[in-house]
């Protein structure tokens, strides 16, 4: 059960959903050829080389983003060629490798089910597919997935890998479809993802000479014999026998959507000993083995929820903060992971979106650090058409910038007086960025303290603010006068909180030399200086005597 293709069956999946892009034909035949080239090179390192480039689920959502361009802009659709195209061999499969229809949700779950009977539930097994033919209980053949038709010759591999008996008890011909797997010990899918696994396998596989530490990492999970009995429980029983116990293990008899609900959670969350990438729905009875079709109505996936999801790139902002730290955000399509919306994503420095060169159009894979914080894994592949995005001048942005609301200094002046607001400085109720914004637009913050002498009739002037509002505000800078003079420096942004010793002021700390800052617990040199520049910053000095004007103690 490898990487499974999306192909012709759109309508299942949920990356199919989006509206269509307003490019012009120009425009959607250069981002279709585009991404058809980006996956017919993932599919070659894949299928020829055994080396996965991307993550399944990555590879599976631009696979279905493909279709959803090519519905978009029929007229600039080109010929694609077949996915596994590249991945076929030598050696033809005894009977055919299907795939597995993709169940994009709970109710497309519960409808499958509802239409059969006599079910099974497996995990799907994140490894290599195999196909392996005995003949009078030996070993004759090991073949790779390849196109599903025919594969590549991986009988030698086979013979040294622990877990592939070269003999089995059985006469006759006994043919085996099943997933060669990395072995890992307590895996927990939720936790630790793939963990590169199945990359491990394909590698391992297509050497030319497998090491035999690495043959007995490789287990094999043996998840149908097509030759078999027509039941699933005589299938079972017959592998358990043969020395399959994990087939019958982890096959268990399915009910109704609540069982499948269940085990897709419990594998999903408990340790197994290999990694897995959902669950697998199979009907006992299915069709004889010479007419397995590529698509089998009798077996589907339902995939586990995604740990990584593609989306497009609409805008690059750009967020300037309290200390002059530039932070690029991407404004993206909405995109759920774990019953996350995300739809802004931080690059967290300007240095590391100068690296990645990410624009507008571009598609990216979102995924959840600590399963709540987004984060940007990966640029999946650029849009032709490159947006040019202005970044600010990261010359002009410092720790003792921007003090007044001048042009090109709004977003750090708000930043600093959310700061000083905020818990961490003065702790004001019902002051946040908004009402800082608010008054900001009404022309009546000239400077970072001019609030300090806005009355209930000036506030009540500007729009959105009424009379009961004007009072809470005028009560909260009421509070600032009483704040004590530690609390005020952390407001104006000192870097390093220093106890004052009573009597201390403003005079006294500014008249302070570097060796007297060092004196203090904690501040070394570094620390010393910043702290020095801080009291001796110019624009500090008229607030300063704007707070000694209104009877702040301490200034």
């Amino acid at each position: 059960m490898q990487r499974l293709i999306a192909l012709s069956l759109c309508f299942f999946s949920p990356f199919c959903l989006a509206a269509c892009p307003t490019w012009d034909d120009k425009q959607a035949q250069q981002e279709i050829l585009g991404l058809q080239q980006q996956l017919n090179h993932w599919d070659e390192a894949y299928h020829r080389n055994g080396v996965s480039l991307v993550d399944d689920e990555i590879y599976d959502q631009s696979r279905a983003r493909l279709h959803d361009w090519q519905r978009c802009f029929p007229a600039a659709d080109q010929s694609q060629p077949d996915p596994l195209g590249a991945a076929g061999g030598p050696l033809t499969h005894p009977v055919r490798q299907t795939g597995l229809v993709k169940l994009a949700d709970e109710q497309a779950v519960g409808d499958w089910i509802k239409r059969r009977n006599d079910l099974w539930i497996q995990p799907k097994v994140d490894g290599v597919a195999v196909t392996l033919v005995y003949r009078n209980g030996q070993l004759q053949q090991a073949i790779s997935r390849g196109d599903g038709r025919t594969g590549q010759d991986w009988t030698s591999n086979a013979r040294r890998l622990p877990a592939v008996p070269t003999r089995l008890a059985e006469t006759g011909e006994v043919i085996l479809q099943g997933e060669l797997y990395w072995r890992l010990e307590q895996h927990v899918q939720a936790a630790h993802g793939s963990a590169g696994a199945r990359s491990r396998v394909a590698g391992a596989m297509a050497s030319r000479q497998l090491p035999g530490d690495t043959a007995k990492q490789i287990g094999l999970f043996v998840w149908d014999w097509p030759n078999g009995p027509d039941s699933m429980t005589a299938r079972l029983a017959g592998l358990a026998a043969m020395g399959f116990a994990d087939s019958k293990r982890f096959s268990l008899p399915l009910r109704d959507i609540e069982q499948a609900r269940h085990w897709r959670e419990h594998w999903y969350s408990q340790p197994l000993p290999f990694a897995t990438d959902g669950v697998v729905l199979r009907q006992s009875q299915r069709p004889p083995a010479d007419r397995w079709q590529a698509d089998p109505y009798w077996a589907a996936a339902w995939k586990h929820p995604l740990r990584k999801a593609v989306t497009e790139v609409r805008a690059v902002d750009f967020r300037i903060g309290r200390t002059g730290r530039i932070t690029p955000m991407l404004q993206l399509a909405p995109v759920h992971l774990n019953d996350r919306h995300i739809r802004t994503l931080s690059l967290g420095s300007l240095d590391r979106w100068e690296a990645l060169d990410v624009r507008p159009g571009d598609q990216v894979a979102v995924a959840l650090a600590g399963q709540t914080i987004p984060q940007l894994d990966s640029v999946v592949w650029r849009s032709t058409e490159r947006t040019e995005v202005a970044a600010p001048d990261a010359t002009r942005y410092h720790a003792h910038s921007c003090w007044q609301p001048t042009r090109g200094c709004e977003q750090q002046f708000i930043a600093r007086l959310a700061w000083l607001s905020g818990k961490q400085g003065l702790g004001l109720p019902g002051l946040g960025a908004g009402n800082w914004q608010a008054l900001l637009d009404a022309g009546l913050l000239p400077d970072l303290l001019a609030w300090l002498e806005l009355d209930a009739v000036t506030l009540q002037q500007v729009p959105g603010i009424g009379r009961a509002r004007a009072s809470k505000l005028t009560a909260s800078f009421a509070l600032a006068r009483q704040r004590s003079p530690e609390q005020w420096l952390k407001a104006l942004g000192i870097p390093v909180a220093v106890p004052l010793v009573e009597g201390t002021d403003w005079d006294a700390l500014a008249a302070r030399s570097i060796a007297q800052w060092q004196a203090e617990p904690g501040v070394g040199p570094a620390r010393a200086r910043q702290l020095q520049a801080f009291f001796r910053t110019a624009e500090l000095q008229p607030l300063r005597d704007r707070l000694r004007a209104v009877g702040v103690s301490g200034f």
